[in-house]
């Protein structure tokens, strides 16, 4: 697995533990609203940083979302989590909290299972050690 890939991995678990353990209930920095999926989580590259000092081309999400919604304000909010499309804005505008984390958990669920069952890809440049034509390794 590449080291960006891995890191992925570590991020999606990293956030089903936060989805399943209750961390979109009400903030304690905003009560006044509902918790932002992504955005209001630790693997949110602006996490606690109200100035969002950096941009999210940079969020690791962004090969998820698709082209047309990269340039949005919050483009985690145009993830696909169902198999009918169905994105983290579509149940902010149609939905209610539990239909959206159930969601989120189940495309969570996937993205790891998925991850965890791709055959190890290592390529020369992950090892450190240069390619040798004839060399199985």
């Amino acid at each position: 697995m590449k080291k960006e890939d891995a890191e992925i991995l570590r991020m999606f678990e990293q956030q089903l533990r936060f989805l399943e353990n209750g961390g979109y209930q009400r903030s304690v920095r905003a009560p006044w609203r509902a918790s932002f999926v992504f955005e209001d989580s630790p693997t949110c590259i602006n996490f606690d940083v109200s100035t969002r000092p950096h941009p999210c081309s940079e969020c690791s999400l962004m090969k998820f979302v698709p082209a047309r919604y990269r340039n949005e304000v919050a483009p985690c909010r145009f993830i696909p989590l169902t198999a009918a499309g169905e994105t983290v804005d579509d149940f902010y505008r149609c939905g209610i909290q539990i239909e959206l984390e159930e969601a989120l958990a189940c495309w969570l669920r996937k993205q790891i299972a998925q991850m965890k069952s791709e055959p190890p890809n290592v390529s020369a440049e992950d090892t450190g050690f240069p390619a040798v034509k004839g060399v199985h390794q």
